[in-house]
């Protein structure tokens, strides 16, 4: 059932574990009451794809995903023929003499059953009596040409098939968009949307989200880790570390069976939490120490 107030919706999102800002559940519950799709910037790592995950979890609906990339056609995002199976029709309707009737052949052939659906075109199905979640993750990787497409698709829901004629939703799906902004999308895909912008979590909430999904994590270790991530997250990186690399960095230090950060303990697992070389020449050595020491402080800070 669809939350009926910010509340359900924030209330919804944390039975799944993921503890959202008050601002990010209002426009989810405003995106699934009035059925428009959900538009998330933000830096990666931050948990854009999670909410669609969350939302087809929690509302039992099936999830759909189009990872997008550069040069993405038609044919990857909607739907193609499977030419395969097509040959493997004419041969047989010439094996049994059946080719003179080119009209039925052709009805034959050019069906839903020879049709692959990809998943803008499956987005528009129910499944199970209920209308999907549609993920389209990353677009700005995809080029113009497909934002254009895509904003005819988001503006009735329905793609035509030339063959078959048009195939039109009975309503629309619950669509999550995400983009990393490595470039900007056209101002007509935002107009269709609800947008929200998915910062860097303060502290308070990284710690709340580390415990809630690492609940055997030792508090001390859990609060350091948060507060190195958010020191480390204050230099000029090429790419400063997500919320997702502060977990999986976290878990990798359970690993090494430390209670509390030390240098040693950072020098061995610092690839997991910083992923470019320069980045990580940059923390390492003496600036580990500094921002170990900086992050030992906020911890006592926040305490005290």
């Amino acid at each position: 059932m669809l939350p009926t107030s910010v509340d359900a919706a924030l209330a919804m999102l944390a039975e799944a574990d993921y503890l959202a800002e008050r601002g990010l559940a209002a426009t989810i519950y405003f995106a699934l009451q009035l059925k428009r799709p959900v538009f998330l910037e933000g830096h990666a790592g931050v948990g854009k794809t999670e909410i669609a995950k969350v939302l087809a979890r929690t509302l039992e609906r099936e999830l759909i995903r189009l990872q997008c990339f550069d040069g993405m056609d038609q044919s990857a995002a909607v739907y193609e023929w499977n030419y395969q199976r097509q040959m493997l029709a004419i041969r047989l309707a010439e094996a049994r003499g059946r080719v003179n009737d080119e009209a039925a052949l052709n009805r034959q052939i050019f069906s839903r059953e020879f049709l692959l659906e990809r998943p803008l075109l499956r987005a528009l199905i129910p499944h199970n009596g209920r209308m999907p979640v549609l993920l389209i993750d990353e677009l700005d990787r995809a080029d113009e040409p497909f934002e254009a497409y895509l904003l005819e698709v988001l503006s009735d829901f329905q793609v035509s098939v030339p063959e078959l004629g048009t195939i039109a939703a009975p309503e629309p799906p619950i669509v999550v968009i995400t983009s990393n902004r490595t470039r900007e999308i056209h101002d007509a895909i935002k107009r269709r949307c609800f947008y929200y912008w998915l910062d860097y979590p303060d502290a308070a909430r990284e710690l709340a989200i580390l415990r809630r999904k690492l609940p055997q994590a030792p508090l001390r270790l859990a609060r350091e880790a948060v507060a190195f991530a958010q020191q480390v997250r204050g230099l000029d990186l090429f790419k400063a570390p997500g919320v997702s690399e502060t977990l999986d960095w976290a878990e990798a230090l359970m690993r090494l069976h430390v209670q509390t950060l030390d240098v040693e303990s950072i020098a061995l697992s610092l690839g997991i939490l910083i992923k470019y070389q320069d980045d990580l020449a940059r923390v390492s050595g003496a600036q580990a120490s500094k921002l170990l020491a900086a992050a030992r402080a906020q911890v006592e800070a926040a305490a005290g």
